[in-house]
């Protein structure tokens, strides 16, 4: 119909990082920009997760998205490793995974969902660091390798 294509919506997160596999290269061909959504994983990327599954938690609930037979062992020692990162960054591990997604420029931002006056100005906390070493992104990709 003639109306251009200003902005998608792909889900995108370190667990989640399909779209590295052409879509923002396409994006940036066609000038397009990109809003991550669930940029958190769901929660995942967050401390919430970080000893197991916590009751009225999303993955102790009824969530489609987060249930607590997907959230292993291993993907805990994930997500810890991560964590371990984000602290040696000074950041919360929210604070890391969201300027992870922005990192670059190539992501024009990101939705959150909050629920919480405190998780927001954590995740708006975010934007104070956004700047990754070599060696952080490559400790990320350890941890969160691309599918």
């Amino acid at each position: 119909m003639g109306t251009p294509l200003l902005i998608h919506q792909p889900s995108y997160s370190m667990f989640n990082r399909w779209v590295e596999n052409g879509l923002l290269d396409v994006l940036d061909e066609v000038g397009a920009g990109s809003i991550a959504y669930s940029p958190l994983a769901q929660g995942l990327l967050t401390d919430r997760y970080l000893n197991g599954v916590p009751e009225g938690s999303r993955a102790a609930g009824a969530s489609p998205f987060l249930s607590r037979e997907g959230i292993t062992g291993s993907l805990l020692d994930r997500v810890r490793g991560l964590n371990e990162i984000a602290d040696r960054r000074g950041q919360t591990l929210a604070q890391m995974a969201l300027a992870w997604v922005l990192r670059g420029g190539r992501v024009t931002s990101a939705v959150v969902g909050a629920s919480s006056v405190a998780q927001l100005e954590d995740n708006v906390a975010a934007i104070g660091n956004l700047e990754f070493s070599a060696e952080e992104l490559a400790a990320i990709d350890r941890y969160a390798p691309v599918e």
